[in-house]
């Protein structure tokens, strides 16, 4: 795995540690990817289906939007809950629980017969789902120093745009061609073969993920000294106030980083859930051409993660890469709109909005894993997670409801388009600067967020 940086003193202990790390990264971060792609396609997939299913069911662009955010209902009630469950099992286990359960949910919107079935269903995947990324987050950050976390939250949320590129045009090759094969529809096969493949690697999970670092089998006594000292160097270094969860979850740390993320996964969850809409409205027909042209935004997205979050962590700014992608997000998403009736046009510019907002996504988390220590990195990533979740909420509603009421195909996402720049804003004024200070000047506080650990 590229992009893991040794923090050894010693040059042999560097290549002892540069190796060790790959090795880590190699045997936790493919599964991890596999588990979270499926996590993120089993939220969209409800995109690709749309156009079937909505003739199908006879659901109106409000209705299909309320379908699709009605996950998020159940995914935030359980989110915060979901991480006590994560403290008391450990993360391999818990993990399995919400994958298995998940899978066997999203596989029963085959029996959705009518707009309230498909409610019903939805929220239920939301619940199963609850506390899987900040599951995912917390068991990186027990194994990883804070220098390296961009580089694997970067790998890691490749699983992300990978989603959509891989996903997009395996559903749109399941639409066209397995539609009633087995007297099913092509929207019942898409939910199948995406909902069973879950429960199996849940249970791959258990076997495979070790609990922590004293508990893995594989690494020598001396191995797991390194790796225990580097992590016990990070709270050192962060002067870490205790606290109890409840704090964590009250503090003005938690407040900024949910509004910024909130902002981030509401334009996320728009071009998610209508990006497939957009393009069909500018002419394509073909469901695998738009299943393929889909795929093209996220592409360059995954391109783009690796690229941006290796210079993020060799320099050591989060912030300054975090607002200029909100801003390359707020241009594309802006110009994509307006030459909405071009699909070349709007394809080119989708894949600007795309980049901009997804390669946002692992930089910002490596602040909350900054941020917090302990067991407050799973209690703040949650509260975090939750309310930037209530996006998902929001976003499918917001745009369905203004289609509806305009009877224009572009209006509902016309008005995500803004919340890209406001969050550049509320970066620029919430997150401290942490450009790397000049020797000269004389090393006073701290210029990242309180620590907090539980």
């Amino acid at each position: 795995m590229a992009g893991i940086e040794s923090s050894a003193g010693g040059a042999g202990q560097e290549i002892n540690e540069l190796l060790l790390y790959r090795r880590i990264a190699w045997r936790i971060l493919p599964l991890t990817i596999v588990c979270f792609l499926f996590s993120y396609f089993d939220r969209i997939n409800i995109s690709f289906a749309k156009t079937q299913m909505q003739h199908e069911l006879g659901l109106s662009d409000a209705a299909y939007g309320l379908a699709a955010s009605i996950f998020f209902f159940g995914y935030v009630l359980f989110e915060v809950p979901s991480s006590f469950g994560l403290k008391k099992y450990g993360a391999p286990s818990w993990i399995c629980r919400i994958m298995v359960s998940w899978g066997l949910a999203t596989a029963a919107l085959v029996f959705a017969y009518n707009e309230y079935t498909l409610y019903f269903l939805r929220f239920l995947i939301g619940v199963m789902e609850a506390g899987f990324g900040p599951a995912l987050l917390f068991y990186l950050a027990c194994w990883f120093p804070k220098k390296n976390l961009a580089s694997m939250n970067g790998i890691w949320f490749l699983s992300i745009p990978l989603s959509g590129v891989l996903g997009a045009p395996v559903s749109g090759f399941i639409l066209e061609y397995m539609n009633g094969f087995l007297g099913l529809a092509g929207w019942h096969w898409l939910f199948v073969l995406s909902g069973l493949p879950c429960s199996a690697l849940g249970i791959l999970v258990l076997f495979k993920l070790d609990k922590d670092i004293q508990s893995a089998k594989w690494l020598s006594v001396a191995e797991k000294e390194v790796l225990q000292r580097n992590l016990d160097n990070d709270k050192k270094e962060s002067n870490p106030i205790h606290t109890t969860l409840l704090k964590v979850l009250l503090t003005r740390e938690v407040a900024i980083l949910s509004v910024i993320y909130f902002m981030i996964k509401l334009t996320g969850y728009g071009l998610n859930f209508w990006m497939p809409h957009l393009i069909t409205s500018a002419g394509v027909k073909s469901q695998m051409w738009v299943g393929l042209l889909t795929a093209l935004p996220y592409l360059v997205a995954a391109v783009g993660m690796i690229l941006v979050t290796r210079r993020s962590d060799r320099s050591g700014e989060r912030r300054k890469y975090l607002w200029q992608c909100m801003l390359v997000g707020g241009i594309g998403y802006f110009a994509a709109l307006y030459f909405n009736d071009s699909y070349v046009l709007l394809t080119a510019f989708l894949v600007l909005a795309t980049a901009g907002v997804f390669i946002a996504i692992p930089i910002f988390w490596t602040i909350p894993q900054q941020a917090f220590s302990g067991l407050a990195i799973a209690g703040g990533i949650a509260a975090i997670n939750t309310v930037g979740q209530l996006s998902g909420m929001v976003a499918p509603l917001l745009v369905g409801y203004l289609n509806d009421l305009t009877g224009n195909t572009y209006m509902g996402m016309l008005a995500l388009a803004p919340f890209c720049l406001i969050c550049v804003g509320v970066i620029l004024w919430g997150i401290p600067d942490d450009r790397p200070r000049k020797p000269k000047k004389p090393v006073g506080g701290s210029h990242s967020m309180t620590v907090v650990s539980s």
